[in-house]
C-alpha cells in the first residue's frame, strides 16, 4: 500500500471511530463554558464542533475563522491570516479554539488576539509530559490532519510553557480540565490519559 493509500485508509478509520465521538465529547465538555451571544470559533476546521455546541445552546451563535476554509464548513466561516481577526475589540462573546494552537505559528500572539475581541477564551489543546508523549500526539496529529493540508509544527505545551503563554498573552485560567471520554477503550489507553485539556480563560 503506498503512502497517499495508507493515510486515506487510516483517514476514513479515524473518521468512522473516533470523529463524530469526539465531536459529542467535546461539545457537551465545552458548551457549559461559553457564555450567551456571538461566539467565534478560530481554526474551526469542519464546524461540527461549534454546530454541536450551537444544537445544544441556541443562545449561542458560532461564526468560523480559519486560515483554510473548508467547502461545506458547518458554521459560517470567513478566512483570516491566522494573526489579525477581522472583529473589533470585544466584538464576540467568547473565543472558541479547538486543537488550534498547537499549529499556529504564534500561539502567545493568537491567544492575546483572541483576549482582545472577546472577554472570554476557551481552549481545547495538548498538554505534554515527556518525549512519549511527544511521538503520542505527533500521531494523532498527523492521522487527523495531514489529510486537509494543515500545517504540523508538532509543538505541544508542557505544564510550565502554558502557564507562562498564558502570563504573556494577559489571560488567566479560571477553570480547567481533562476530557474524558474522547475515545473509545482500548485506543483510550494510550491517547485518552491527560494529554488533552479544556480551559476557560479570562483576561487578567
Amino acid at each position: 500500500m503506498n503512502g497517499s493509500r495508507a493515510l486515506g485508509a487510516v483517514s476514513a478509520t479515524h473518521a468512522a471511530l473516533v470523529f463524530g465521538r469526539r465531536v459529542r465529547v467535546l461539545a457537551g465538555t465545552l458548551a457549559p463554558l461559553l457564555p450567551p451571544g456571538p461566539l467565534a470559533d478560530v481554526g474551526c476546521g469542519s464546524g461540527a464542533v461549534a454546530a454541536a455546541i450551537a444544537a445544544l445552546r441556541p443562545d449561542i451563535v458560532p461564526q468560523g475563522y480559519d486560515v483554510l476554509p473548508r467547502p461545506g464548513c458547518a458554521i459560517p466561516i470567513l478566512k483570516f491570516d491566522g494573526r489579525r481577526l477581522p472583529l473589533p475589540d470585544d466584538g464576540a462573546a467568547a473565543v472558541l479554539l479547538v486543537d488550534v494552537l498547537h499549529h499556529a505559528e504564534g500561539p502567545v500572539a493568537l491567544l492575546a488576539e483572541c483576549a482582545r475581541v472577546a472577554p472570554v477564551v476557551v481552549v481545547k489543546d495538548h498538554l505534554s509530559r515527556s518525549p512519549i508523549d511527544e511521538k503520542v500526539l505527533a500521531f494523532m496529529d498527523w492521522v487527523g490532519n495531514r489529510p486537509h493540508g494543515v500545517v504540523l509544527p508538532y509543538s505541544y505545551f508542557s505544564p510550565a510553557s502554558w502557564e507562562a503563554a498564558l502570563e504573556a498573552a494577559g489571560l488567566r485560567e479560571e477553570r480547567r480540565g481533562n476530557v474524558p471520554g474522547l475515545y473509545p477503550f482500548p485506543f483510550s489507553a494510550l491517547f485518552g490519559r491527560d494529554l488533552h485539556f479544556v480551559a476557560r480563560l479570562t483576561r487578567t
